[in-house]
């Protein structure tokens, strides 16, 4: 089965693509889950279809989040049945068929902490929950709510704190791997002829003599060129540098957003005692307590966050925070001891008319999108959630085209799988004997297909060709050699920091940043890019500048202190040039 490539030498040529002359239908700014559900959304109807992306594709916002798909139970306190009801039918057609390879279901547990008035209460809530989840649905992906009395609760999360709760209510979500995700739909649009750039930003919209956008300019970061891509439509999907892109067109009014922060902190699996998940109310935000495969994912804040919206990290106090909180529950408190990896990321909350007077929590702004023509030619969305990005793509598409036109050209993502669905379920059922030929067990071919779905055939192929790209990292099973070499040839990374950040996720879930084995994969990566020696020492320098840098952060006792610890090291970008 063959698929596309995002190599580097690819990139180039979709820079080229862009920049000859020729007019895009659409072009999307902005490479995050909704640009690239965007760039699919445009490239399936037929649209000639161009998408960039200042950083890394997911750079910003999309590979911070809390890695759940998701209706969002407290919306329903907030009686938003609509989002809840969207979100929900979004959730089952990614489990059932869009991707089901990334999203998984995954239990929690609702705690119960008054008898009597409050099991009814919740049961209620939880029950509309499901029953919003599986009005109309073709399959009921997720089991319906289970009631567990406290040695229930017991006997599912054995680390629980006797008298934290008198019982709870067991439900269903889901969760992906949200980098992969949207690395998946990227490669995924340029497989039906979408041209895509990373570390590519737009630095102006151009207009004709009426006063429209009629494409971007945009600066290639990797060399500093700049070229002109002429487009019909642009659209801008830009997360919390919303008004910053707004600002490009000299546009009057448009949508503003608040950045809101949000941190999560990683534990090994074995360190919570537990079958299944939890989720608890605290007075700033909604706290998860999320199982993956060799950790837990605990999270989130929900603070306003003024500082460098670039980097955004952990700082002590927000890690105290979390650990606390958790705390509350767990029969064996956490400590900083215990945790093995923070990482932090920005909700780009839409706000309502003006720019408030900062008197509103974040946490009470809807999560519901905007859709809007800042400028003749400019469209500019906002808002919304990662489970609901294709709706918003639709709509953004929707608007660039016109009800007349979009009409004639509806979407089509709904029906469209994600590259690595189709064949996924039956490699599934031969996990077992799948890698028998390079020595992979069961749980070393779950991993891949978990992460690449049928698409692990790229894996094989690059094992087949050199069996030494079979072996798992020395410093950091189970990635094998061969997913380092892929992630340069196949899924767009030209630096090692992308490697750690979004093709694997080294950089938070092991200890120390993964930098035990830093040495291993710059080799495999300055073999399949090129790299000679004095930049592989710069990017190996630049990424453990980064982390000593994140981890003075996570000492410093407020976000100013941690932005200002975070801002010691260089962006990637500044530390090579002097190598090149």
């Amino acid at each position: 089965m063959s698929f596309p490539t995002l190599s580097a030498t690819d990139r180039k040529q979709a820079l080229a693509a862009l920049t000859d002359g020729t007019e895009l239908d659409v072009l999307v700014v902005g490479g995050g889950i909704t640009g690239a559900g965007i760039a699919l959304d445009a490239v399936s109807r037929g649209l000639r279809t161009g998408i960039v992306e200042a950083q890394d594709w997911a750079g910003g916002t999309s590979q911070w989040s809390s890695k759940l798909v998701h209706g969002g139970l407290r919306y329903l306190q907030q009686l938003d049945f609509k989002l809840v009801a969207e979100a929900l039918r979004e959730r089952e057609l990614l489990l059932d068929f869009l991707a089901p390879h990334l999203v998984k279901p995954v239990p929690f547990l609702y705690p119960l902490t008054h008898r009597f008035w409050e099991r009814p209460y919740v049961t209620a809530g939880i029950g509309l929950y499901d029953a919003l989840a599986h009005i109309g649905a073709k399959v009921a992906t997720l089991p319906y709510q289970r009631h567990l009395t406290a040695s229930g609760v017991r006997r599912l999360f054995p680390d629980v704190r006797p008298g934290s709760m008198v019982g709870a209510v067991q439900y269903w979500d889901a969760r992906v791997d949200d980098a992969r995700l949207v690395l998946t739909i990227v490669r995924t649009a340029v497989r039906f002829g979408a041209l895509a750039a990373n570390r590519t930003r737009a630095v102006g919209f151009p207009t004709d003599g009426s006063g429209r956008v009629v494409g971007a300019t945009i600066r290639d970061l990797e060399t500093g060129t700049e070229h002109l891509v002429r487009a019909r439509s642009v659209i801008a999907a830009t997360g919390v540098w919303t008004e910053q892109t707004q600002d490009l067109a000299h546009a009057e009014g448009g949508l503003q957003v608040l950045a809101s922060k949000g941190i999560h902190i990683v534990v090994p699996r074995d360190r919570i005692r537990s079958d299944t998940g939890l989720i608890l109310q605290t007075e700033k935000s909604v706290l998860f307590i999320i199982p993956w495969e060799r950790y837990w994912l605990i999270g989130t804040t929900d603070t306003p966050y003024e500082q460098d919206l670039e980097n955004p990290v952990a700082s002590g106090a927000d890690i105290d925070y979390v650990i606390d909180h958790a705390n509350v529950v767990l029969d064996r408190p956490l400590t900083r001891d215990d945790v093995i990896g923070t990482y932090a990321g920005l909700r780009p909350l839409l706000q309502p008319g003006t720019k408030q007077d900062g008197g509103e929590q974040s946490t009470k702004i809807s999560r519901e999108h905007t859709v809007t023509e800042v400028a003749p030619g400019l469209i500019t969305i906002a808002g919304g959630k990662l489970t609901t990005y294709r709706v918003m793509a639709e709509d953004a598409v929707d608007l660039a085209l016109g009800a007349e036109r979009a009409r004639q050209l509806p979407s089509v993502t709904d029906r469209t799988p994600l590259l690595g669905a189709d064949g996924y379920l039956a490699l599934r059922r031969q996990a077992g004997s799948l890698g028998a030929r390079f020595g992979w067990d069961e749980e070393q071919v779950l991993h891949l297909l978990r992460r690449y779905g049928s698409a692990v055939s790229e894996i094989v192929a690059l094992a087949e060709a050199d069996p030494d790209l079979g072996r798992p990292l020395a410093g950091a099973a189970p990635y094998l050699r061969a997913e380092i070499v892929h992630a340069c040839t196949h899924e767009g990374a030209l630096h090692l920091e992308d490697i750690y950040d979004t093709r694997t996720r080294l950089t938070w879930e092991r200890p120390r940043h993964g930098l035990d084995a830093v040495e291993e994969i710059a080799d495999l990566a300055a073999a399949a890019l090129g790299w000679d020696l004095q930049r592989r020492a710069a990017e190996v320098e630049a990424y453990r500048a980064r982390c000593a840098a994140e981890d003075a952060a996570a000492a410093a006792a407020d976000d100013a202190a941690a932005a200002a610890a975070r801002a010691a090291a260089p962006d990637v970008l500044d530390a090579i040039r002097p190598a090149g």
